[in-house]
């Protein structure tokens, strides 16, 4: 069965408001299977737009990542997220070539 993953890109608005939202989230997602392959770390960009903070999470599979961001605990934390980020959330499937 394929991983899943979040991909994730965010601008922090609201340093505090992010950070109890970041705080929140590791329970979650390790519920869930989900854990951090990257984290915030240094990057470059070499083609396209970036953002100030990048994410991996990698899941069991894509279902497991989709159910976690679907949840109910999950949606409720990021209720504390809203307005503390401007963010873009991929869920992918991952590949076996």
């Amino acid at each position: 069965m394929l991983k899943g993953y979040w991909i994730v890109r965010l601008d922090v608005t609201s340093p505090d408001a992010y950070a109890q939202y970041a705080s929140s989230t590791p329970a979650i997602l390790s519920a869930f299977g989900g854990r951090f392959l990257a984290r915030g770390g240094r990057h470059e960009v070499v083609e396209g737009s970036a953002r100030a903070r990048n994410t991996v999470i990698e899941f069991p599979n894509y279902e497991a990542a989709l159910a976690c961001y679907r949840s109910p605990e999950y949606q409720a934390v990021r209720e504390k997220r809203l307005g503390a980020a401007q963010i873009d959330i991929v869920v992918i499937e991952g590949y076996q070539g």
